[in-house]
């Protein structure tokens, strides 16, 4: 299985990014897509969560601005960030797990792309 994320990059506060990650050998019927992220000093932190029921779960901090979506034909999760504010700069991580169980930790991780929202 292959995670690799892109998009990332730098932004002024109130802007937008989109981040993509694409997989490869994965290939399961109920599964769960995450995205992770991680700023300096701080603990890894789930963003958000897609299953493959479609359900969608944000953390409480990214409501309303984030948006996560998956296109199946492409094997491709987008994360959609409207209205960017300095604390989300952060590494941001793909994850993936394959039994469709979303609040366990995922199975598979990407390398991470690098998100800066200046002030």
């Amino acid at each position: 299985v292959q995670l690799v994320e892109s998009g990332g990059g730098s932004v002024q506060a109130g802007g937008s990014l989109r981040l993509s990650c694409a997989s490869s050998g994965f290939t399961y019927a109920r599964y769960c897509m995450y995205w992770f992220r991680q700023a300096p000093g701080k603990e890894r932190e789930r963003v958000a969560t897609i299953s493959s029921g479609g359900s969608r779960t944000y953390t409480d901090s990214v409501k309303g601005r984030f948006t996560v979506s998956q296109d199946n034909a492409k094997n491709t999760l987008y994360l959609e960030m409207n209205r960017l504010k300095p604390e989300d700069t952060a590494t941001y991580y793909c994850a993936a797990r394959p039994d469709g169980i979303c609040s366990f930790q995922p199975t598979y991780w990407g390398q991470g792309t690098q998100v800066t929202v200046g002030s």
